[in-house]
């Protein structure tokens, strides 16, 4: 199996730096970060961590739900995931991910919403980014229809 790279540049203090994080492996991008950014409610057009988390488990989510969904008889129209990482203080000190909500949406066929919940549960036991994650509380909202 491969392995994927990134690769980040950080330059001064955390409350006065700033970095580029570059997504090396699939080379689509370099993106800036930094930690009053990362802090805020507005991103201002930064990235963070908890974002590129995220996009992953969205990622890896909406895949494995899609072999779920063909493993129990059905087909995947379509598949509409959205993960919210959160980002808080640690009791034990500095910062940790305190959760990450994942809704999904599906347009499937011949599976009914029962089937379709029961698939998402499995795949959101199953993506590997889940596992890597299992410190954080995971919680899912799946439901067929727009």
């Amino acid at each position: 199996m491969p392995t994927r790279t990134a690769r980040t540049e950080w330059s001064g203090s955390l409350q006065e730096g700033a970095g580029r994080v570059e997504l090396a492996s699939s080379g689509i991008g370099t993106y800036d970060v930094s930690f009053p950014r990362r802090a805020a409610e507005d991103a201002e057009g930064t990235t963070s961590p908890e974002e590129l988390i995220a996009a992953a488990h969205s990622a890896c989510f909406a895949m494995a739900l899609s072999g779920a969904i063909g493993a129990a008889g059905g087909s995947t129209r379509r598949l509409h995931v959205r993960a919210e990482v959160g980002l808080g203080p640690d009791p034990a000190g500095g910062y940790r991910l305190t959760r990450i909500d994942l809704t999904v949406r599906g347009d499937v066929d011949g599976l009914d919403e029962g089937a379709f919940v029961q698939a998402a549960e499995g795949a959101k036991a199953n993506c590997p980014v889940s596992k890597a994650l299992t410190g954080v509380p995971i919680h899912l909202d799946a439901a067929l229809g727009a």
